[in-house]
């Protein structure tokens, strides 16, 4: 294997596909985070990797990178798209017409037609029912905004189906922003807390009775040396 070959990645695209390209990736991504038209996840020093990254992505794509991070975002430490951009991708990837929602009042469903085959697809039904058993209404715009968000969900779920490799398996912000940490709970006995106390504070063996201090003389005898 030479050296050339063993510092290269499969994909020509890739950012770390060699030295030369990763170098450029770099200068790039200094630039940008440079810039304040950027978020903030992007920006210094700190946001200086998250940078190589979106162009990683942007390559792959076949994007401006600038683009890919104003729909990027980090929630819960992972990459999400903002779902108006996979409505964006659905629409603009040239693979569908006559993208749209099949409504009711309590649900949504993406619907459009394969250019090439002529076939109508859809993807799964998102209902205000299934949005309460998921968790998914923690957040507060659920309340507000209902048809919106199932919308959004709708739109998230057809894009996983339909264009898995365009969106490349990230989840978009409205399904990453209800992951919560599993803690189990492990109910505590009702003893009580002062008896948890006393039973760590107690001896393990009988206590054992103190010896009476011998009286001292109230007079004090003349040592022998001086007699």
């Amino acid at each position: 294997m030479s050296d050339q070959s063993a510092l290269t990645t499969t994909s020509a695209k890739s950012v770390y596909s060699s030295i030369q390209s990763f170098e450029s990736a770099q200068r790039i991504a200094a630039s940008l985070a440079d810039s304040a038209l950027v978020p903030n996840a992007y920006r210094g020093q700190a946001g200086l990797p998250n940078c190589i990254v979106a162009i990683e992505i942007a390559n792959r794509m076949g994007m401006s990178p600038f683009q890919v991070m104003q729909n990027l975002n980090v929630i819960h430490g992972r990459p999400s798209w903002s779902s108006q951009f996979i409505i964006g991708l659905i629409q603009g990837c040239g693979r569908f017409e006559g993208f749209g929602y099949d409504e009711t009042p309590d649900g949504c469903q993406c619907v459009a037609r394969l250019k090439s085959t002529g076939e109508l697809v859809d993807g799964p039904r998102i209902t205000l029912d299934m949005a309460k058993k998921e968790g998914w209404t923690k957040n507060s715009k659920w309340s507000t905004m209902p048809q919106t968000m199932l919308r959004y969900r709708a739109a998230s779920a057809f894009g996983r189906f339909h264009i898995p490799d365009l969106i490349l398996g990230i989840q978009s912000v409205e399904e990453n922003e209800v992951i919560d940490a599993e803690i189990e709970v492990v109910e505590e006995a009702t003893e009580s807390k002062l008896d948890k106390v006393n039973e760590i504070l107690s001896t393990k063996t009988e206590p054992q009775p103190v010896p009476a201090a011998k009286p001292v003389p109230d007079v004090i005898e003349p040592d022998d040396f001086f007699d």
